[in-house]
């Protein structure tokens, strides 16, 4: 990535589903280092902001620029390289219940051919970041919400991405625990990571802004604005 570039950038996208748009006129530009939050109703298209930013849907128009190369220029293996420096915790998350807390966050390095790297101990590390030193060898089926959250957060790092993207990360859990979450993207942020969260918590925001600079997006009639100043 060359220094200075943006990390992701969106120009003039748009975004059809069902034969009807759900993303017009979408211009984004997320620097290295940078904090923002993406708000907006239930259905105004978060999510699938979200799944344009790393590649994993492809604009009806406009251009995607993931460091510096158009995404539509990307074959299969080129956006599997890309998405390797894009870190996501989905809305949903979803892990192999017959596998442990420590193999589910560990399972991108075996997809990329890096399980020695599970051995040392970075692994440990990162378990003892997030909380789950104590829980590593459970299920997932045991864990708690905000457990789950934390596993999903430390699999969305152990690639040492340089973008996080969190997809209302906090939905599920109570406030102490969203707090907790937060207070993790906020140094993952501090290390150098540019950090995306969607979220419809203004709660979690005001308190996010007490920490970091935050810039606060809300999607509104299709299209992306930068939210005032109240929040």
């Amino acid at each position: 990535m060359i220094r200075g570039a943006n990390v992701i950038e969106l120009e003039n996208v748009a975004y059809s589903y069902g034969g009807g748009e759900l993303l017009s006129d979408i211009s984004l530009k997320l620097a290295p280092g940078s904090f923002h939050f993406l708000t907006g109703p239930s259905g105004a298209g978060k999510t699938t902001l979200m799944k344009l930013c790393y590649g994993a849907l492809l604009p009806t128009a406009g251009h995607i620029r993931l460091f510096g190369a158009d995404v539509r220029g990307l074959d299969r293996d080129d956006i599997a390289v890309v998405r390797r420096r894009v870190g996501v915790v989905h809305q949903d998350v979803q892990f192999l219940d017959h596998l442990s807390v420590t193999d589910n966050i560990s399972l991108p390095l075996m997809v990329s051919g890096r399980q020695a790297e599970t051995q040392s101990g970075d692994l440990g590390e990162l378990m003892s970041w997030v909380g789950l030193t104590n829980r590593a060898d459970a299920l997932p089926p045991e864990l708690s919400g905000g457990e789950r959250q934390r596993a999903a957060l430390a699999r969305a790092v152990i690639m040492s991405p340089d973008v996080v993207l969190a997809d209302e990360p906090t939905g599920n859990i109570d406030w102490e625990m969203s707090q907790r979450l937060l207070r993790l993207l906020i140094e993952l942020n501090k290390m150098g990571k540019t950090v995306l969260i969607a979220t419809h918590d203004l709660s979690l925001i005001r308190a996010t802004k007490a920490h970091v600079q935050a810039r606060v997006l809300r999607i509104a009639n299709r299209r992306i604005q930068l939210a005032g100043a109240d929040l």
